[in-house]
């Protein structure tokens, strides 16, 4: 019997291994239709009572704004161009601070964020953690970085039911993401730790003193520049 189920749960290991590996190599060409993050979204606000609208339209990377992809790196993940997928450094750093106690760090990459809200569950135990390793592998080893940021771009959250840069370009500040402004941009950087608290059209003194650092980290990366190197 422990034979029969060691086989049967190998060949789910492996048709889970190959549908996996099928649906990041297809996402590597074809935009995603939404992500889990959005199905969880959506879901809790049935459970709720409260019904949600889901606002998302796809921007192809050429459309995507410098400003935002700039942005958006200087906030999350300065060493994007760099990692394949893990700042082992940063990763250090946060255990070594959450071991001191106090409020919990962490140290996810943009490639580590897409793959939690693209393919999972919201969380924090070992299992989800396990497949965040899994899908951020296999997106850095089949997709440029490019396609990874485009994806983030276009699957964020910024707000309740708002997904992706053109949506919360229109909610936050009446434009398409492809007019939005330096600053605009650093704001909506600003408030990705926290998006459905904090506002980037209404900035308390906390996030307009983060965009502004934003902005200075801008600058220090190289601005657009800095995105030749992806």
């Amino acid at each position: 019997m422990f034979s029969t189920i060691r086989r049967r749960l190998f060949k789910l290991l492996l048709w889970f291994a190959a549908a996996s590996v099928l649906l990041v190599i297809l996402f590597r060409w074809i935009p995603p239709p939404g992500t889990m993050l959005m199905v969880e979204r959506k879901v809790a606000s049935w459970i709720d009572g409260k019904p949600i609208d889901l606002r998302r339209d796809w921007v192809a990377w050429d459309d995507l704004p410098d400003n935002l992809k700039i942005a958006v790196i200087a906030a999350e993940d300065q060493k994007f161009a760099e990692h394949w997928g893990f700042d082992v450094p940063a990763i250090r750093a946060a255990l070594a601070h959450n071991e001191r106690g106090g409020s919990v760090r962490g140290a996810s990459t943009l490639s580590q964020q897409v793959a939690k809200n693209l393919f999972l569950w919201s969380g924090r135990n070992w299992l989800r953690k396990g497949l965040e390793v899994w899908f951020t592998g296999l997106m850095e080893l089949f997709w440029p970085k490019q396609r990874i940021l485009e994806v983030y771009l276009n699957s964020a959250e910024w707000g309740n039911g708002v997904f992706g840069a053109d949506a919360a370009a229109r909610h936050h500040f009446g434009v398409p993401a492809a007019r939005l402004s330096r600053q605009q941009a650093a704001l909506l950087a600003a408030v990705l730790p926290n998006p459905r608290q904090w506002s980037a059209s209404r900035p308390s003194g906390y996030v307009a003193r983060r965009a502004s650092w934003i902005r200075r980290q801008m600058a220090q990366l190289g601005g657009a520049s800095y995105l030749e190197r992806l």
